[in-house]
């Protein structure tokens, strides 16, 4: 394996995007009175980038293939 080919980054990198999204979110929500075009931008920011964190968390988890005998 070549330095910097770690089968587990991916999911590595999307569990961190989604647990920042989570983070923003709440800060923005915790915001005494954001702007709501701004609240509203950040927070569709923060669904795009969970659900990419989602889908590189989970893409690698399909079943190894089966050996032949």
């Amino acid at each position: 394996m070549a330095r910097g080919d770690h089968p587990m980054r991916t999911p590595l990198y999307g569990g961190l995007l989604v647990i920042g999204a989570m983070v923003l979110a709440t800060l923005v929500g915790y915001w005494t009175h954001p702007p709501h075009a701004v609240r509203d931008v950040v927070w569709g920011i923060c669904l795009v980038a969970a659900i990419v964190g989602l889908v590189w968390t989970f893409r690698d988890l399909s079943p190894p293939p089966r050996k032949r005998r």
